[in-house]
């Protein structure tokens, strides 16, 4: 079996290669976008069995993103985590609102994103 792909996207080049870092080491294939936009393009050539995305973003944040994914047939069952510093339960639910699959508080604990995205990409 190959291994499960993951799209990491964030404006901050330290957060992706931490979160890249931390899933290459549990097995995972990982590639990175540095804005929802550039995302969009990634997701509109291969296929991601997760996308670990970061809220606040130039461009296109998190939650258009999101939107986005969401819209298309193609990646409308694919699960979606934000990875942000906001813990604000308005925010929280405004992403559960357009469609994340869960919600993950920078900064994250590295096992716990091993765990949580083997359980999303089971």
């Amino acid at each position: 079996m190959s291994a499960r792909r993951v799209l990491t996207v964030d404006d901050s080049r330290t957060m992706r290669n931490m979160v890249a870092f931390t899933l290459r080491n549990a097995g995972y294939a990982v590639e990175e976008a540095q804005d929802g936009a550039e995302a969009i393009k990634a997701l509109q050539i291969g296929n991601y069995d997760l996308v670990i995305t970061d809220l606040n973003m130039p461009t296109m944040d998190g939650l258009a993103l999101v939107r986005a994914m969401r819209a298309t047939p193609r990646n409308r069952a694919t699960p979606i985590l934000i990875l942000t510093t906001e813990a604000d339960a308005e925010k929280k639910a405004a992403g559960r609102a357009a469609g994340a699959t869960g919600w993950l508080v920078k900064p994250f604990n590295p096992q716990r994103l091993i765990e949580i995205t083997a359980k999303v990409c089971a």
